[in-house]
């Protein structure tokens, strides 16, 4: 619970300095059911994978949880849209998106790996 805690907090610091220090012209406006929803899986994420209890499954959770924790933030504080300071191309973004899909992945690799150094337990029955 701490690792993904601990990786959630430091997302969300760094995404909301990053939006306070950089600044954007480009915003994305979320409506109130994508923030409520970025809040529930910040919350479902760091309620329900640490008790997988595999590090890289807890650290996964919680990246992506405090990218989500971070969008939901950053959506109530800029009443115009959340900030996109990161350009390339024609395509702006923040680095809630970035841990968002970064911890996704690092979440399902994980999951993938804890699946299969438990495989002899997958006949179990629950």
């Amino acid at each position: 619970m701490r690792v993904a805690l601990a990786a959630a907090a430091a997302v969300v610091a760094a995404t909301l300095a990053d939006d306070l220090l950089e600044p954007s012209r480009l915003s994305h406006a979320r409506s109130p059911a994508t923030l409520a929803g970025a809040g529930l899986l910040a919350a479902a994420l760091l309620y329900f994978a640490p008790r997988a209890r595999s590090f890289w499954i807890s650290l996964g959770a919680g990246i992506a949880a405090g990218g989500a924790a971070a969008t939901l933030l950053a959506g109530v504080a800029w009443r115009d849209g959340v900030p996109n300071p990161l350009v390339r191309g024609g395509i702006a973004f923040n680095l809630a998106d970035l841990a968002i899909g970064g911890g996704d992945a690092l979440l399902i690799g994980g999951a993938m790996l804890h699946a299969w150094r438990n495989r002899d337990r997958l006949h179990e029955p629950v």
